[in-house]
């Protein structure tokens, strides 16, 4: 079929989408990364007392994975309401639901005072944080990447993830501060919960700034064009993840593959880090957090920059540059920590950062355009958030695990050079597609099914 033709967005209209897509996506990482830290930190205390303290942290790394495991239902929820009704719709539905869950675990009672209803409590509410990211992601990059230009793509759809190193750098922070000003028997006893109670504030803000962006004009002509279709054929478009299986199955698996190292080295370098350091190297819960603020600092830096090289030399090479990278780094990475240094741990944690940046950046991108309109948003976050239950979800803990039953960081280095291999194949496999006008809608759902037997 033709091209959809929509107007260009101007560039203030597009700055103002992308700083919506990147305060939202900022706030998301902020509630969801906050978890991780003070699951490293602090959950193993107040919600798993009667642990020994390792399997403490590995019974409190097991509900922050349980998030993971709630990301691909909210992936297959949002991606399919946002390929029918809009990107604009759910991602404002989404930033309520994260933000009103992290707020509630701000208020949780303790073991010490409900017993084992705590830790339900606790799991239920990061059940819903899952639930809600799993539908973040694939709206906000694709807000972006649907109104920006095929030339710049890479760099403006990049700006989206960089709210995942905000997001950390502002959890970090804010714990970093917290562990600075107070005792560990006061952040212990109810500084934890001032962080998660920040959230409500800072949903606010995102809401008052998501509701003032318009819906994608990709998708708007998209939707014409369906819905001319419907009413001159009388048959109505497949589900979008029924289409997405039939015509883009071998992308979900490239980016599911692209997903591993990606997904594994970020949560071992920002998550598991501080165990490690904290526990096997003896390095303080303050030098820990602060590697990882700085590390998070540089990473938001870079990911435009990558972002911006996607565009000129292409999606592939950018990705392959991060996925070697983070696998050859990985023993030096263990080796910096040991030496018991901030110097040292510094190193290792920011030029982790830098190279996992480099497959994080053209990620946005790369994801958005390998999938037709009207299936896209179902897609990339298929592809995206079913990867991180083998991935990013039990990467603390798999590390946590391996170090409990080695006492060594060999088997943990092993393991996320294992994840950059399958990455590195998946990518060769991809097909380049930088160059890909966005605008085109392709006739690849053939509509079947008559109109009102689609669900």
């Amino acid at each position: 079929m033709a091209a959809a033709t929509t107007s260009p967005t101007p560039p203030g209209s597009l700055k103002r989408i992308v700083a919506a897509s990147l305060i939202g996506t900022t706030i998301e990482w902020y509630d969801f990364f906050l978890y991780g830290s003070a699951a490293a930190l602090v959950f193993n205390k107040l919600f798993f007392p009667d642990s020994d303290p390792l399997v403490g942290t590995l019974l409190s790394f097991l509900t922050y994975a349980v998030g993971f495991a709630a990301r691909p239902l909210g992936a297959l929820v949002f991606g399919h309401y946002g390929d029918r009704l809009g990107r604009k719709k759910l991602l404002v539905l989404s930033l309520l639901m994260m933000g009103g869950a992290t707020f509630a675990i701000g208020l949780l009672p303790t073991h010490a005072t409900v017993g084992s209803a705590a830790p339900v409590l606790l799991t239920v509410l990061r059940l819903v944080q899952g639930f809600a990211l799993g539908g973040e992601w694939g709206g906000a990059v694709l807000l972006v990447s649907e109104h920006g230009d095929a030339k710049r793509r890479g760099f403006w759809a990049s700006w989206p993830q960089t709210g995942a190193p905000a997001g950390q750098l502002l959890a970090t922070g804010v714990l970093s501060a917290l562990t600075a000003l107070l005792s560990d028997a006061s952040f212990v006893s109810w500084g934890w919960r001032v962080p998660f109670l920040l959230s409500g504030v800072l949903v606010i803000v995102g809401l008052w700034i998501r509701l003032s962006v318009d819906e994608s004009p990709v998708f708007k002509a998209a939707l014409a064009a369906a819905e001319q279709r419907t009413s001159d054929e009388g048959t109505a478009e497949k589900m979008p993840l029924v289409a997405v299986l039939k015509h883009h199955w071998r992308d979900v698996l490239i980016a599911m593959g692209a997903r591993m190292a990606e997904n594994i080295s970020y949560y071992v370098i920002t998550a598991f880090i501080l165990v490690y350091a904290t526990t096997q190297v003896g390095l303080s819960k303050q030098t820990a957090l602060n590697a990882v603020l700085i590390g998070s600092a540089v990473h938001f830096a870079v990911i435009p920059l990558w972002g911006a090289l996607s565009d000129r030399l292409g999606r592939r090479p950018v990705y392959l540059i991060g996925a070697v990278g983070v696998g050859a780094w990985m023993f030096p990475f263990f080796t910096l920590i040991d030496r018991g240094t901030f110097g040292s741990l510094l190193l290792a944690v920011t030029v982790g950062l830098v190279l996992h940046g480099a497959m994080y950046a053209p990620q946005a991108a790369f994801f958005s355009e390998m999938f037709a309109t009207r299936m896209r948003y179902s897609g990339a976050s298929i592809g995206a958030q079913f990867s991180s239950v083998a991935a990013g979800a039990p990467a603390p803990l798999i590390a946590t695990a391996l170090l409990a039953d080695y006492g060594s960081s060999t088997p943990i280095a092993l393991y996320v050079i294992g994840a950059a291999l399958l990455t590195v194949v998946a990518i060769a496999c991809a097909r380049e597609t930088r160059d890909r006008d966005l605008g085109e809608i392709e006739d690849r759902t053939p509509s079947d099914t008559k109109v009102g037997a689609d669900v």
